[in-house]
């Protein structure tokens, strides 16, 4: 025997309990040293620190005094990185219980030792496949361990033993739950292998061992009774490898493995995070819709219909559409529906008579299909009215029976003399904002249709090259290319006298100028108004040219410059507006020029929305982790187990955030995708559909970073509770 430095010294080292304010001894002053060739029994009854003893020297447990010795250096100043490196470089542990991951197949058992030291894939294999054969378990190589016998399980710790490749080998009661021939078997193992190591063997059974042993050592309540060297050994120099550290994609392979290796684990897991992410979802979706409504409620003072749907176009050239590009609009997606006489939409119009009166925009009636009240129209002057319910009049009796005007109040004009409409239903809002919609028939709506330029023209009227500002009217009496004027207009013609003067209409808007020249043919007064013009009242209706239908339409009925897209969704706006930009066509969403009544309101909103998300988050959060905690509690002895083996702090919270990354992003896709199916009407879930009808790309991208968020808190917090005692410690106590 040769002497030289021990690899393990102790000297006058101590370990003590603390369980409730008592302190109990593991074994007290002990000084021993351990060389390189050895194969050492230590023995003696229960409790009296032998166990203890060899988790000392393994790194495992901490010790309260005395000095340790790693190959000459005294360790008392060695941080647990430091404890760390000495058991992942110098020693590989068997234990009693195997402390094997019964999830594992054998070869993975192996692998994973390699995994956590650095090994590459590529080089992992042959290495693996060589200690299994080694240790006569070729054919359960991909046998889960759980399904294998107590001497086999046992082999497959000392091949993970083997596999480290580290000068000590310590070993607690390897045979203790043995039959008489696995016991045998181990033994020999364990001898065989010992050339050039240390080997520390804890054992009740000294006789399985004797005739192996180079060295024995019996203790008694926590001392060294005996301590008798059986036979020479050769004391060699060690082999220290530098493991490197675990390389960042054999973290990736480990994490998802331990993701799917226990699946009623990972389906409680997944219940969680969907669950969570639901939690999330309904919260955000609840405030979207309170904004929503509240926006919804706002008021602009050029746009009357304000729908949150409407989309406003008109072509980039300042051209007018075509019915090409009609069909080019219709055929994107989310396009519900074309408004090419997008004017009509914005045109106020009353509904009056000497008792009532109504204000209101105008709509086909062939857009609604009940009445909350009443009936639907019958006859073209029949009117259903869209009203808050509690405005004047309230009861809808009080104007069945009554006769209205309809009035176009831009320019204060009766539609027509010829027609008396009748209210016969009313429609509610749900709210208390809206202005009121007068839904007319075809008839009627294509009448005011003519008019769809006039709102935004500016008319200039000349007659003899005199400006004036005379109004246009439309008489099926007069023949194109002539009008009609009021006697008492004499003045701006030659002589006071009219007829076969020139009229100068010239008609320019943002889109378009018209210019056309009629000559006045007859005048009008009080006496002859009615045969001449075909209107009753001479009051309402004096001091207009009237023209021709034709010579109208030739001025404002031209096609159209300006209409609306409604999409089905407003969610969709964004990318239709997208589509109608790459058509050459600009878009303006109603909903980005509608001013809210109560901004303060939306402001309140908003800072509620802050506080009870952070709120959520947080109880979320420790509900979550609580329940993961007990979950993940069927997994502590891996954590410890893969700590024996030389995993440190940084890579077990890697692990743990790999894997709980892995299933919250495999259920937030699952969740995704069922929306995206739910969207589509591929499924059919009301509530799912209901949930994410408010929610935007922004607000999943914002839950996304929170369940990232929380994963890694939760992975930190528990892993730090993990690490919070000794690797020993850990897996005697639950966390």
């Amino acid at each position: 025997m040769n002497k030289k430095e021990p690899i393990l010294k102790l000297k006058g080292v101590s370990k003590f309990y603390y369980n409730k304010g008592i302190v109990a001894s593991g074994f007290s002053r002990i000084s021993l040293e351990f060389n390189l060739g050895e194969f050492v029994i230590i023995t003696g009854e229960s409790g009296s620190g032998k166990s203890t003893l060899l988790n000392v020297l393994s790194g495992l447990d901490t010790y309260e005094e005395g000095q340790m010795y790693i190959n000459g250096e005294e360790t008392s100043h060695y941080s647990n990185e430091d404890i760390e490196h000495y058991r992942k470089t110098y020693v590989a542990n068997i234990f009693q219980s195997f402390n094997l991951v019964n999830s594992y197949t054998v070869y993975q058992n192996i692998e994973l030792v390699l995994l956590l030291n650095g090994f590459n894939k590529k080089d992992i294999k042959a290495k693996v496949i060589e200690l299994i054969k080694k240790v006569d378990l070729y054919r359960y190589r991909n046998t889960k361990v759980s399904k294998l016998s107590g001497g086999q399980k046992q082999r497959v710790a000392i091949a993970r033993a083997l596999a480290k490749d580290t000068p000590i080998i310590l070993a607690d009661e390897p045979t203790g739950n043995l039959d008489t021939r696995s016991a045998q078997s181990v033994v020999k193992l364990l001898f065989e292998v010992a050339k050039d190591k240390l080997v520390i063997v804890v054992t009740h059974n000294y006789e399985q061992f004797e005739k192996y042993a180079t060295r024995k050592i019996e203790m008694h309540d926590g001392l060294v009774r005996e301590d008798i060297q059986i036979k020479d050994y050769e004391n060699s120099k060690p082999c220290i490898y530098d493991y490197k550290n675990i390389t960042f994609f054999n973290k990736i392979r480990l994490g998802i493995r331990n993701a799917f290796n226990i699946i009623p684990k990972f389906i409680l897991l997944a219940m969680v995070f969907a669950l969570v992410i639901f939690a999330f979802l309904g919260i955000y979706s609840s405030f979207r819709k309170g904004e929503y409504e509240e926006n919804k409620n706002g008021f602009n003072y050029y746009f009357s219909d304000l729908t949150d749907t409407r989309i406003i176009i008109k072509k980039k050239d300042k051209v007018p559409f075509t019915e090409e590009d009609y069909k080019k609009i219709s055929n994107l997606p989310y396009v519900e529906k074309i408004e090419k006489n997008d004017i009509i939409l914005d045109s106020k119009y009353s509904l009056n008579n000497d008792e009532y009166y109504f204000y209101g925009t105008i709509k086909n009636i062939n857009e609604l299909n009940h009445v909350d009240e009443g009936s639907m129209p019958l006859k073209n002057t029949d009117v259903v009215i869209k009203k808050y319910k509690d405005d004047y009049p309230t009861e809808l009796n009080d104007v069945l029976n009554a006769k209205f005007n309809l009035y176009d109040d831009n320019y204060y004009e009766k539609i027509n003399d010829n027609y008396e409409f009748q209210v016969t239903g009313y429609v509610y809002y749900e709210n208390s904002y809206g202005m009121n919609i007068f839904y007319v028939s075809d008839e009627i709506f294509n009448k005011l249709k003519l008019n769809v330029n006039k709102n935004y023209s500016n008319l200039k009227i000349k007659i003899n090259n005199q400006n004036t500002d005379l109004n246009i009217k439309i008489s099926d009496n007069v023949p194109t290319g002539e009008a009609y004027i009021s006697y008492d207009y004499s003045y701006y013609c030659k002589y006071n006298y009219c007829i076969n003067n020139i009229i100068n209409l010239n008609v320019e808007n943002i889109y378009y100028s018209e210019n056309i020249d009629l000559k006045i043919t007859k005048t009008y007064t009080k006496y002859n108004f009615n045969t001449i013009t075909g209107f009753s009242n001479y009051e309402e209706n004096n001091g207009y040219i009237y023209i021709s239908r034709e010579d109208y339409n030739k001025l404002y009925n031209k096609d159209y410059y300006q209409s609306s897209v409604f999409v089905t969704n407003v969610k969709n706006i964004d990318e239709v507006i997208s589509n109608l930009d790459n058509l050459g066509i600009d878009a303006l969403s109603i909903k980005d020029v509608t001013v809210n009544y109560d901004d303060e309101v939306l402001s309140i909103i908003k800072i509620f929305k802050v506080i009870i998300s952070t709120i959520v988050f947080i109880v979320l959060f420790f509900i979550a982790y609580f329940v993961i905690r007990l979950i993940e509690k069927s997994r502590n002895v891996y954590y410890a187990t893969i700590r024996f083996l030389g995993a440190s702090k940084k890579v077990i919270k890697n692990l743990i955030s790999i894997e709980l990354y892995f299933i919250y992003h495999f259920v937030y896709l699952l969740i995704l995708l069922i929306i995206f199916l739910v969207h589509n009407k591929i499924l059919h879930i009301n509530w799912i559909n209901s949930l994410a009808n408010y929610l935007t790309i922004k607000d999943y991208i914002i839950i996304y970073i929170l369940m990232f968020v929380m994963s890694a808190l939760i992975s930190f917090r528990y892993s730090r509770k993990l690490f919070k005692s000794s690797a020993m410690s850990t897996y005697r106590q639950e966390v």
